[in-house]
């Protein structure tokens, strides 16, 4: 079977900020046609972090879309053309005053591709120093730690909605805390 979807016609049907949405007409399998909804995204990065004192850094922050606040890792949008990690980089340290010295790549994940292309490179440290908080004008985050136990908690009790979060903390669960 072709597991392809050829675009017949495509259609802007709102250009903004963060995402553009396009209409497509797809050509099926089957030989017949579709429409699907796209929305496209310059991507996004996130970290998962480690203070000194061994503590998960986290920001609670109000989501929009789901009218609640979420507690994640860090994370923010790629502007165009920046380089992954030096966007991890930059969003760890504007919305936790941490700096990484030094950065794993954990992995890139799609969060939503039935309807969205972006793709999201997590990231891993251990390697901070302090730098300075400089949240963007609209950004209102507040600053949780949690220890490696309050995590495994989190993620037992399902406190933890938020997909990068939750792949990140498997990362800590499955390699960081046995590797101590």
């Amino acid at each position: 079977m072709n597991f392809k979807e050829p675009t017949v016609e495509k259609e802007t049907i709102y250009h903004g900020r963060i995402i553009d949405v396009e209409k497509h007409l797809v050509s099926l399998p089957n030989g017949k046609t579709a429409y699907r909804e796209v929305v496209k995204h310059n991507g996004a990065v996130a970290v998962c972090a480690m203070n000194p004192e061994g503590q998960v850094i986290l920001v609670k922050q109000f989501r929009k879309p789901l009218e609640h606040a979420l507690l994640e890792i860090p994370a923010g949008k790629l502007e165009v053309g920046e380089d992954r990690e030096a966007a991890a980089r930059r969003e760890l340290e504007e919305e936790t005053g941490y700096r990484a010295k030094t950065m794993q790549h954990i992995g890139d994940v799609y969060g939503t591709p039935g309807f969205s292309n972006e793709l999201i490179s997590i990231y891993f440290t251990n390697d901070l120093e302090k730098g300075d908080v400089n949240l963007d004008e609209d950004e209102f985050v507040k600053t949780v730690l949690y220890s490696l136990s309050d995590v495994e908690q989190a993620v037992k009790n399902r406190e933890i909605n938020d997909a990068k979060t939750l792949i990140a903390f498997q990362h800590l669960l499955l390699f960081y805390n046995h590797s101590k």
